[in-house]
């Protein structure tokens, strides 16, 4: 139970006094003195060395601590208990924040800590203080120097049992360089980070014309220089903040356009000041998920320290990158503003500088520190060139002094004798008499005369600084101009006078357009699409990958069909296919995406070309291994991947191709040599199960070797090419004879029949290696894409072609045979022995 307590009396002495106060009067002077302590004690900086009281503290315990850049780190908590015991009796968490933030590079223009460990990143706090290490970086000597010189004021500390300087020597214009940020009460500053170099370009000028306008300062300060590049966009804002002290400008990120894989990608490699890659995605994801933008397909933060910041922004297909990107400035932080506030402490009061006020305040700073350093320096060398003097005056009556110092009772009765016989200084006498006897020599002597030029050449030029303002500024400007040389940096960030995108750009759609355009297959399983609907004609220089073995007429937002060996379509966006530009001659598929990449093959399955998936028209025909013949109507195209023809155990589908008309002439060649062409209208159209019908027959122990069409209006433009060689060799391993023959000599037959003899084999050659039917003239292809030259068209019945001609892959006739405005049709298929 808890006890009660008793009041105690008050003694009997005690008086009662009450203050009557106004509670206005108490909370306005209260107020006046919490908002003056973090106006001039913590959150805005000092114009002259641009640092917080807290920063200042840190460089200068870093500088009692000689924390120099050629000695090893410390722990970042060592520190830390040094600036809060000494100097700052705060929380270690602000002091370790104002640390952390002076080590980062994408904060700081020039870093004054050289960190060492976990220190962050634009979205990540750092590790515990405990973890990191901490010195001097090279900047912050700068910062320091002479600072021992009495070149700046000292103050008492808190406690007033140490002394701590009101503000640093500060060689390099820190303010203007680094920028500064912080909330106070009733005000606020946010200060720009600029290039070093350019500002010290600007002082020096103001060196030499104090006079100059924002025009002149401007030629060599353009806009302020951000520690993690990007761009900005508009100068107006800058002018305004030079000119008054406030203004805004935007920042934007730096961006490319890559390929990669499928897809296009904007790929971010510099972002905002300020702006971190959590949040653009953070962001994006929101815009996304929000249904407020479209196209983006995945955004990786792909960032690294071996590659910097990569943050990837996969473009869906059928998206202009250039219009997502402009809707992406628009919406997400990877374009931001930044407001300057230039407030500063100026004698202890706050003011918005404008540019020119703010160089003025750090060239006056900097004239005070060298006069004073000048001034403590030459006090110096006056103080050693007295005793230098007596010295001197001892060393010629060596032994006179030494008697007079062995007669003397004491040493206060010997500095009495020195100053009257020798008229010596105290100073000079007790230095005397301090002395040691080894510098009694002769070279001593020489020595010291040496020293006492070299003093009275110092203090002379330190007298004609102290005396000459000239000499002094251009003191000054020589320093700047070293430190710029030292710890100058090339500028980061890129100015823009408007957003660079021209007018046409900005009213790109975002959306691909659904122009006509043709899509291709080459020989190797390339694929590709044209950029516009115009067909290529023939002729010109050919390279690899330009033998086009299919080609169909498409539009951008439509798809294809890729047949295959095992009687299946598989859909195809034309979107995902890379864009070549269109020519007047053969299409060139070098940049072309593999097959492989888009579609995926069963194992031994080969793509033998494109169709449309038109709903109508005649549909597609089909030859088989075994000499089956399908005609497919058009209206059973309509799923992802099915099946086109039902296929017995053992065969496959050697050729296919789109029907125009339906009066094109289907052609079987076999391997034993046997050609056979008739009507398609022979062939009944059959659903997607049937098994088709029979087309040539085949021999025991051989196959059909090649299944195409003929264009029935062109027949005399049309060519049989043929390649003979050994059934028994390793492909590509024996040339053979390769035959071209006009196709007009081989007569038709009826359905299911054997056909006529296209091919005589020499000696060693027992089998048909390659065989096509098209529109002349042809192309042939090795296995490497490489184009081969045929021979000149013979007779049917003349030899057997040009022998040990380079080994050939492929052959295909013209990409622009009969490919009429509404419809298309495979041009040529993949020949039997070439892998899709």
């Amino acid at each position: 139970m808890a006890k009660g307590s008793t009041k105690q009396p008050l003694p009997d002495d005690f008086e009662e006094h009450i203050l009557d106060i106004d509670v206005g009067d108490e909370m306005r002077s209260s107020f006046l003195e919490y908002a003056y302590s973090v106006i001039y004690s913590r959150a805005l900086p000092d114009a002259r060395d641009g640092l917080k009281p807290v920063q200042r503290r840190i460089l200068y315990t870093m500088n009692e601590m000689r924390l120099l850049p050629d000695r090893g780190h410390v722990k970042s908590a060592r520190v830390v208990g040094e600036v809060m015991g000494r100097l700052h009796p705060h929380g270690d968490s602000a002091i370790y924040d104002a640390l952390v933030r002076t080590a980062q590079s994408w904060s700081m223009r020039l870093p004054l800590v050289d960190g060492h460990g976990n220190f962050g990143s634009p979205d990540d706090s750092p590790a515990a203080m405990r973890y990191t290490e901490c010195r001097m970086a090279p900047p912050a000597v700068a910062m320091t120097a002479s600072i021992d010189e009495d070149t700046v004021d000292f103050k008492p500390n808190y406690d007033s049992r140490e002394m701590e300087p009101t503000v640093l020597p500060a060689a390099i214009p820190n303010l203007v360089v680094n920028g500064t940020t912080g909330i106070a009460v009733g005000m606020a500053t946010n200060c720009a980070p600029h290039n070093l170099v350019e500002v010290v370009q600007a002082l020096r000028h103001m060196v030499i014309h104090p006079g100059a306008t924002i025009d002149d300062l401007m030629r060599f300060i353009p806009g302020p220089d951000l520690p993690t590049g990007g761009k900005i966009v508009g100068l107006d804002g800058i002018r305004d903040a030079y000119e008054t002290g406030r203004g805004t400008f935007k920042m934007r990120a730096t961006t490319r356009i890559e390929t990669i894989g499928r897809r296009k990608a904007i790929v971010v490699n510099e972002l905002p000041y300020g702006v971190g890659t959590e949040r653009i995605v953070e962001r994006i994801k929101t815009l996304v998920q929000g249904k407020k933008i479209s196209g983006i397909a995945d955004i990786k933060d792909l960032t690294d320290r071996e590659h910097g910041l990569r943050l990837v922004i996969e473009v869906k297909n059928g998206f202009v990158p250039e219009a997502l990107l402009e809707q992406l400035y628009r919406q997400t932080p990877l374009e931001d503003s930044f407001g300057i506030n230039n407030v500063a402490l100026v004698d202890g009061q706050p003011r918005t500088l404008g540019l020119k006020e703010m160089l003025e305040v750090f060239l006056g700073h900097r004239y005070d520190v060298v006069r004073r350093r000048s001034q403590f320096r030459r006090t110096k060398r006056a103080d050693r060139l007295h005793l230098v003097d007596g010295l001197l005056i001892a060393l010629l009556d060596i032994d006179e002094i030494i008697q007079v110092i062995r007669t003397s009772d004491d040493a206060g009765a010997a500095r009495e004798r020195l100053t009257t016989v020798f008229d010596l200084s105290v100073l000079q006498a007790d230095y005397i008499l301090e002395m040691q006897l080894r510098r009694l020599t002769r070279f001593s002597r020489i020595e010291l005369e040496k020293e006492q030029e070299q003093l009275r050449a110092e203090i002379e030029a330190l007298d004609a600084i102290l005396a000459d303002d000239q000499l002094l500024r251009e003191v000054v400007s020589d320093e700047l101009a070293e430190v710029a040389k030292t710890y100058g940096t090339p500028r980061r960030t890129v100015l823009l006078e408007s957003a660079g995108t021209p007018a046409a750009a900005a009213a790109t759609p975002l959306e691909v357009a659904d122009d006509p355009c043709f899509a291709y297959l080459s020989s190797t399983g390339l694929l590709a699409r044209s950029s516009s609907a115009e067909a290529p004609g023939v002729g010109g220089g050919r390279t690899n990958h330009d033998v086009v073995v299919s080609a169909v007429a498409t539009t951008a937002r439509a798809e294809v069909g890729v047949l295959t060996s095992q009687g299946r379509v598989l859909r195809l966006a034309v979107l995902d296919l890379p864009t070549i530009p269109a020519s007047a001659n053969d299409p060139n598929l070098q940049g072309g995406v593999p097959l492989s990449e888009l579609v995926s093959l069963g194992t031994g399955e080969r793509a033998l070309g494109l169709c449309t998936l038109a709903s109508e028209g005649p549909g597609l025909a089909l030859g088989t291994k075994q000499g089956v013949v399908k005609r497919v109507n058009p209206e059973v195209l309509n799923r992802d991947d099915w099946e086109v023809i039902g296929l017995k155990d053992g065969d496959e589908v050697v050729g296919a191709v789109e029907l125009v008309t339906g009066r094109e002439s289907l052609c079987f060649v076999t391997t034993d040599a046997q050609l056979l062409h008739f009507a398609a209208d022979q062939v009944r159209p059959q659903g997607r199960s049937g098994g088709g019908i029979a087309g040539v027959r085949v021999t025991e122990g051989q196959s059909v070797l090649w299944f195409g069409m003929l264009d029935p209006d062109a027949p005399e433009g049309s060519v049989l090419v043929t390649a003979s060689g050994s059934s028994t060799a390793l492909p590509g391993t024996e040339s053979g004879a390769v035959k071209v023959t006009a196709f007009s000599e081989y007569p038709a037959k009826g359905r299911a029949t054997g056909g006529v003899r296209c091919h005589r084999f020499l000696k060693s050659e027992d089998a048909l290696v390659l065989a096509w039917a098209g529109t002349a003239p042809a192309r042939a292809a090795a296995a490497s894409g490489a184009p081969v030259d045929l021979p000149e068209a013979t007779g049917r019945r003349d030899g057997s072609g040009v022998v040990g001609s380079q080994a050939i892959a492929a052959c295909a006739g013209p990409v622009a045979l009969r490919v009429p405005a509404t419809a298309a049709h495979v041009a040529a298929a993949v020949p039997d022995d070439v892998q899709g």
